[in-house]
């Protein structure tokens, strides 16, 4: 072989060799951007809102995935509590959160109030009973008042403040029905198994079954306050923050409000 052909032929040899090392270190560097996912636990009344961001969120975080667990915040809680996944916390009230923090189960510097909501009466909509506010529900004709539990949702919370502070809780206690969520309150109004119940404006908001009849006023009850943080033991600690600072930037709160939901200050 004459000495040009032959460098040539190393030549090639040479470049395809460096090629290859090129496509397989390139091919090694793709697989190391592993797709992290994170599970957000948070209040019922949230699902709508963010099962609406979550796509948005996925788009500009591609290597990020996101799965719900939602619930009633204080069921969300005592599974926290005794050890279940997740990696963000994002409850209706900050009962739930204050006693996760007290036992020192998350990143208290990730924590933030992110949103607010309001109280509201609701009845079906072809009600014919004449519920026109809170103190309506004494009346004789109302057999049937969907309330959350207190002790674990938060909105029963709200609820009996308001129902205690208008006056009117020890007498109608017997009508009280209690729900272990906040969507089970507005499912019991919807199928007409309750005649009024009380909800946030967001629930009522999404359902075309019902209709609000009075807004609490906000010195009736405690703040209803949404905060969020990052679990402590999360296995994706940074992807849970990125989770958590999206939905502070503006293309979550437009949702958030188109929901119905304040943004915090």
């Amino acid at each position: 072989m004459k000495r040009g052909y032959f460098l040539a032929f190393i030549g090639s040899i040479a470049l395809s060799c460096l090629l290859s090392a090129g496509i397989n270190l390139f091919s090694s560097t793709i697989t190391t951007v592993q797709t992290q996912t994170i599970l957000v636990s948070a209040a019922a009344s949230l699902k709508e809102a963010l099962e609406e961001i979550k796509p948005g969120f996925e788009k500009a975080h591609g290597n990020i995935k996101v799965n719900y667990n939602f619930g009633a915040s204080g069921a969300l809680q005592q599974q926290i509590t005794q050890g279940a996944p997740a990696d963000v916390f994002l409850s209706a009230a900050t009962k739930q959160m204050d006693a996760l923090a007290k036992a020192g189960l998350i990143d208290t510097t990730t924590r933030r109030n992110l949103l607010t909501n309001r109280l509201v009466l609701i009845v079906p909509k072809n009600s014919a009973l004449k519920i026109s506010d809170f103190r309506s529900l004494t009346n004789s004709n109302v057999k049937r008042i969907a309330v959350g539990e207190p002790r674990s949702v938060p909105v029963g919370q709200y609820s009996e403040e308001v129902l205690k502070n208008i006056g009117i809780l020890e007498q109608i206690k017997p009508k009280l029905v209690f729900a272990n969520s906040v969507r089970n309150v507005l499912a019991a109004v919807e199928t007409g198994n309750a005649d009024a119940g009380i909800v946030y404006l967001t629930d009522a908001k999404i359902s075309d079954r019902v209709k609000v009849v009075a807004t609490a006023a906000n010195n009736l009850h405690s703040p209803i306050i949404y905060p969020i943080a990052v679990i402590k033991d999360s296995k994706n600690p940074q992807a849970a923050k990125t989770f958590a600072q999206y939905l502070t930037r503006a293309a979550a709160k437009n949702i958030f409000e188109k929901f119905g939901f304040g943004i915090a200050r």
